[in-house]
């Protein structure tokens, strides 16, 4: 699938996944749209890659179609991608045996209504303005890509929400590409394992505790770089052939219980 000259969305584009993904696009000429919270880091990164920034909650269908809008408004759309996403770790029961103590149901609703609910509201929406797109050789029309994570399949205590959100993002892969087939939009997913990004801050107590995550991957042994991911991520764009996929970029890692 031809990337050059056309657009594309990414969520969580400011930062980590997101923001490496949207840079490994605009090297491939795409204009991108940042689609993310953080106004100041997206503002400027949209800047610098000439693209756009939209202000965008994943579950917010008005502001999603902003971005789709915005990103049609450039380049014809071909691509979609999913990296907006928060984690949480708390255990399903609390230490005191109290009712009050289990996992907080309104948390665990929050992640899955932005990790699987805000993913699916994206790809629904992309693939209906790919819909209109002229096809290519192949009769394709676009391509969406989504986040899960390794926790999806090895999921560690406390992950009883991440990994549920995230498993049902891979649950999705397949009957959402059979679904958007007929008007040729494939949908891929990709499954992190430890990526080095923000989240695990900076500094060298940040240094030490990325070296003993590093420690327990199995090749090589450190963690992933963001650029990594986004070049995986382009492939699957670009590649027409692979569809309905779920794959794993993690080196080997398998998570243990904790």
């Amino acid at each position: 699938m031809e990337l050059n000259n056309t657009s594309a969305v990414v969520t969580g584009g400011a930062s980590g996944l997101g923001e490496a993904t949207a840079r490994a696009l605009a090297e491939r000429g795409v204009k991108v749209v940042l689609a993310d919270l953080n106004d100041e880091a997206g503002a400027a990164i949209a800047k610098e890659l000439g693209g756009a920034y939209v202000h965008c909650d994943v579950t917010n269908t008005d502001e999603v179609i902003a971005a789709l809008e915005a990103a049609k408004a450039m380049a014809p759309l071909w691509s979609a991608v999913n990296c907006a996403g928060i984690g949480w770790a708390t255990r399903t029961i609390g230490k005191d045996g109290e009712y009050a103590s289990a996992h907080d149901l309104d948390i665990y609703r929050k992640v899955i209504e932005i990790n699987l609910i805000g993913t699916f509201n994206v790809c629904r929406l992309a693939a209906t303005a790919m819909s209109h797109n002229t096809p290519d050789v192949d009769g394709m029309r676009g391509a969406l890509l989504n986040t899960a994570s390794v926790a999806a399949e090895d999921g560690q205590i406390g992950q009883a929400a991440y990994s549920s959100s995230k498993g049902g993002v891979v649950g999705l892969t397949l009957p959402l590409a059979r679904d958007i087939a007929p008007i040729g939009v494939r949908a891929n997913c990709i499954l992190p394992g430890l990526i080095d990004t923000p989240i695990y801050g900076a500094g060298p107590a940040s240094d030490e505790f990325k070296a003993r995550l590093g420690a327990g991957v199995l090749f090589p042994k450190r963690l992933g770089f963001a650029r990594e991911f986004a070049s995986l991520a382009v492939e699957l764009l670009s590649n027409s052939y692979m569809n309905a996929e779920s794959v794993r970029i993690d080196a080997g890692i398998r998570m243990q219980p904790k």
